[in-house]
């Protein structure tokens, strides 16, 4: 049978019609033609099977369209400052403009008065090296892992690493130190015990075949009671250079994380290597820093391997404008007062008809377990987290008690707004 005259099916909008509805328009030409003229084609077709109104087609495709990217800004409530599975350290906003400068071409390897090939990041390695004077020189890499794993293959394929068994740590989702390290061919030498480790035992350990010493800071874990430990400066009188991997990225001591150790101090305590992430308490993008010796910095920058886990343009932008600039996110959330946080829990209470409760947040991200930062946060019944979660922005806290606490210490108070404005939603919804 034929479609009648007066059939809403004939009513359906055709496709070019749709393409030309300018917010169909504008996907176009981010997301492609092909991927919204298939958002197009479903909302058509729910049409000519009755399910919605041919004239609402344009309306569900606009509001159908794929997120590009897929990731999505989430606003992080939840107390932890460095939240691995929300990406660690937001970048600062002139991190971001950096980013977006990159983005095209640009002179990363090319010196533009010459014309000629030039040295690879060279200003973000400039700004580095001014961060930590103490180093002779620096090399950055994709991650905090590959950094490790770019001084293992390079000091100590075939050799030994001398470590504590006290240090051999899982670095998370399952990754373990010891396989890290292995797998570079080189040999670990454990010593000591998992709760005592003395000079004597590295002095017995190291030989002939000793590729480097290794000191690994345990920035995700505590070990209480009957322990003890070797400094870098007793390490260092061994005689073979001493890699350390501080992890969390602080390059110079701050008298808020005094259980962690800084790039400068552990350089200047005789390290001849540090290994540090750029996107923890740095509060730069994700990065493996590689800072000390001359003349190993450059045997690493040299190994071939060096060029498989060569960071990008877009990191190399993030990492500069980040050593230059003022103190970004990390910082700003590690240093927040907490009676400021309070007063801005104690505005949005009346709206909201939520409590304000004392919270606690901790950095995260496998940096100083310890600390615990005095924070409030709003407290909302836990069917909430569900709804905030799946909303527009996604709003993450964190369930105590039967409770959902939502912390500001990680909540910029730009973002205040929008956080009223997301709770708002999920409570009409519920």
């Amino acid at each position: 049978m034929g479609v009648g005259s007066d059939d809403p099916r004939r009513r359906v909008p055709r496709t070019d019609v749709l393409l030309a509805d300018p917010r169909l328009a504008a996907a176009a030409a981010t997301l492609g033609r092909g991927r919204v003229k298939a958002v197009i084609a479903v909302a058509q077709d729910r049409a000519r099977h009755g399910e919605i109104a041919p004239e609402d087609v344009a309306d569900l495709a606009a509001a159908s369209l794929p997120r590009t990217p897929s990731l999505q800004p989430v606003i992080n409530a939840t107390g932890v400052i460095l939240h691995t599975n929300l990406g660690r350290a937001p970048l600062s906003p002139g991190a971001v403009e950096a980013v977006v400068c990159a983005a095209g071409y640009t002179d990363v390897e090319l010196d533009l008065g010459t014309g000629r090939r030039a040295s690879r990041g060279r200003g973000a390695m400039a700004a580095l090296r001014a961060a930590v004077p103490d180093a002779g020189a620096v090399h950055v890499v994709n991650n905090g892992a590959a950094a490790l794993a770019l001084a293992a293959t390079a000091l100590a394929q075939d050799r030994e690493i001398i470590v504590s068994r006290g240090e051999l740590v899982e670095i998370g989702d399952g990754f373990r130190l010891p396989d890290l390290l292995q797998s570079t061919g080189a040999r670990l030498r454990e010593v000591g015990t998992t709760n005592r480790t003395a000079l004597r035992d590295y002095a017995a350990a190291v030989g002939p075949g000793t590729g480097f010493v290794l000191k690994v800071h345990p920035s995700n874990f505590v070990v209480r009671g009957f322990t003890s430990a070797v400094s870098v400066s007793d390490l260092a009188t061994l005689g073979p250079p001493v890699v350390a991997d501080i992890g969390s990225g602080l390059l110079a001591p701050d008298p808020l994380l005094p259980g962690e150790p800084a790039a400068a101090s552990t350089l200047r305590a005789g390290a001849a290597l540090v290994t540090a992430s750029g996107d923890k308490l740095l509060g730069g993008p994700q990065a493996g820093l590689l800072l000390g010796r001359a003349d190993l910095v450059e045997r690493l920058r040299r190994h071939p391997l060096a060029r498989a886990l060569r960071v990008d343009k877009l990191t190399l932008a993030a990492l500069e404008a980040t050593l230059q600039g003022p103190p970004g996110p990390i910082w700003r959330a590690l240093r927040a007062d907490p009676a400021m946080l309070r007063a801005r829990a104690e505005l949005m209470r009346a709206e909201l008809a939520a409590d304000v409760v004392a919270s606690t947040a901790v950095v995260g991200g496998g940096g100083a377990p310890e600390l615990r930062l005095e924070s409030w946060a709003l407290a909302l019944p836990e069917r909430y987290a569900g709804p905030l979660r799946r909303g527009d922005p996604p709003v993450v806290g964190r369930v105590e008690r039967g409770m959902l606490l939502l912390d500001l210490r990680c909540v910029p108070p730009e973002l205040d707004g929008a956080l009223r404005a997301a709770v708002t939603r999920a409570g009409e919804g519920l």
